[in-house]
């Protein structure tokens, strides 16, 4: 069930990107007063343009003045503000450090000196598990990330988590699996599949089309999101948010390919296999549905049908915060 927000101030950092548009959309329609703060990296701003009573501010998390700036008066706060794109973790892991970790750990402790503040939503990543163990994975699985953008996800959880021991204040992790839908703003393996799928050629390139993940329709990720920020038995907790069914690659390009009517084949690009890749990840939500009474809405046919509909009709112009951006994955920078 979703809180009701009338009038309360929520702060949302990364509110321009593929997440965060969504989580600031819900909170509009729940009549929240919401701030959004984004440096504009990837992030866009016709994702927000449009809702009303959204503040937008540019700045980056990384700078303390902006953070306390932004902070002031704001009730809530969703961090959402990250570097996501694994490929380019590879070549640039200090900024994603300094970004994931630091960055987040600015946001909460400018949350803890701020009087106004009573709770601290902290949006942390399936990756920070590595491959499955066991599945499927609940929140107690072990921690064992396969890339720098994993590693500083999992360092800012300890921190935030133990900053949440040291304060006694509200806090909520919350680690969702792979989210897809529109208002994309990274090339991340649906989208690349659209892409390839809307062109002329009759054959998608890949990398590892053996791994398996699990995908959660953005919709639902947000609502999750949203209704952590109030649930009070939430609070000191880490909270998995995912379907709960895996799919190989493989089997959803030839799904994703159905769905858009075309008849393709799967090549295999070795530029595109990554050196230390997660080979499977299967959600349990139970915890969710304990605890926030959460449940995926959107199944994996209905939210792939919509993403090829909003990608075939919003032409996509990735950007990001380094140079040879997205060539990077290609492996030619």
């Amino acid at each position: 069930m979703m809180p009701k927000l009338d009038g309360r101030k929520v702060l949302v950092t990364g509110g321009a990107g593929f997440i965060g548009s969504e989580v600031v959309r819900q909170l509009c329609e729940q009549n929240a007063d919401v701030t959004a703060l984004d440096n504009f990296a990837s992030g866009k701003m016709e994702y927000i343009k449009g809702l009303e009573s959204v503040k937008v501010v540019k700045g980056d998390i990384c700078n303390e003045e902006v953070v306390s700036e932004a902070l002031k008066d704001q009730e809530l706060v969703v961090n959402l503000a990250a570097l996501p794109f694994i490929p380019d973790c590879y070549y640039h892991p200090q900024e994603f450090f300094k970004v994931n970790t630091v960055g987040s750990i600015n946001m909460m402790w400018g949350s803890i000196k701020c009087e106004t503040v009573e709770r601290f939503v902290h949006i942390s990543s399936s990756e920070v598990y590595g491959t499955a163990k066991y599945v499927p994975m609940d929140e107690e699985h072990p921690t064992l990330p396969h890339s720098t953008y994993a590693a500083s996800k999992l360092a800012a959880d300890r921190a935030i988590f133990t900053m949440h021991k040291e304060h006694d204040f509200p806090t909520v992790i919350v680690r969702p699996f792979n989210s897809y839908g529109p208002n994309i703003t990274q090339p991340y393996i649906i989208p690349e599949i659209v892409l390839q799928l809307l062109s002329p050629n009759d054959s998608v390139q890949l990398g590892n089309v053996e791994s398996s993940r699990d995908f959660t329709y953005v919709t639902d990720t947000a609502r999750g999101i949203v209704i952590a920020l109030t649930n009070k038995n939430a609070i000191g907790e880490t909270i998995n948010l995912g379907s709960g069914k895996e799919i190989k690659i493989l089997d959803m390009v030839f799904l994703m390919a159905k769905l858009s009517g075309k008849r393709v084949k799967v090549e295999k690009d070795p530029t595109r296999f990554r050196s230390y890749d997660v080979e499977r990840l299967s959600c349990d939500y139970t915890k969710a549905k304990k605890i926030l009474g959460w449940e995926p809405k959107v199944s994996l046919e209905e939210g792939l049908k919509r993403t090829i509909e909003w990608i075939a009709n919003n032409p996509i112009k990735f950007k990001g915060p380094f140079k040879g951006w997205y060539q990077s994955y290609y492996r030619r920078t």
